[in-house]
């Protein structure tokens, strides 16, 4: 299922296919040998600083995968809880639906794998907000 289990090595791996760009490239960038290198595609997870090292040479947010992620599979935060904004971490007050998800959600409600209201329950996404999706999907068609 789309953004339910990530493996970021093979994601790296696939990205850097795409790419083209060549394992002595990639050495030189990461200031790694090309058996660590080798050894980072078979890793699920890794370091923050080194991915985002992937994602400079590789011009991909690999971040926005675990974004997306939380959106989809987190549960929703509690209905009173007190949300303190912190003043020294950003603090985001809207949830970045990309394309993918919104694909992703479309086909569950047109095959009739989901209701909407399924959809609403399950992944926590406001009514109206699903509402402009299939407006505009049906826009489209």
């Amino acid at each position: 299922m789309l953004y339910k289990e990530i493996h970021l090595g093979e994601l790296i791996k696939e990205r850097v296919a795409e790419q083209e760009i060549s394992i002595e490239r990639i050495c030189n960038f990461l200031d790694k040998e090309e058996s660590v290198v080798e050894e980072l595609y078979a890793n699920k997870s890794m370091d923050t600083e080194l991915l985002l090292r992937w994602c400079k040479l590789l011009e991909y947010d690999f971040f926005r995968i675990y974004s997306s992620h939380l959106i989809l599979y987190a549960p929703p935060s509690a209905v009173n809880k007190n949300h303190n904004k912190s003043e020294k971490i950003p603090y985001f007050r809207k949830n970045i639906y990309t394309q993918e998800i919104k694909d992703f959600i479309l086909r569950r409600i047109l095959s009739g794998e989901m209701t909407q209201s399924d959809i609403i329950r399950e992944y926590s996404i406001p009514k109206s907000t699903l509402h402009r999706w299939l407006q505009k999907n049906n826009d489209i068609d």
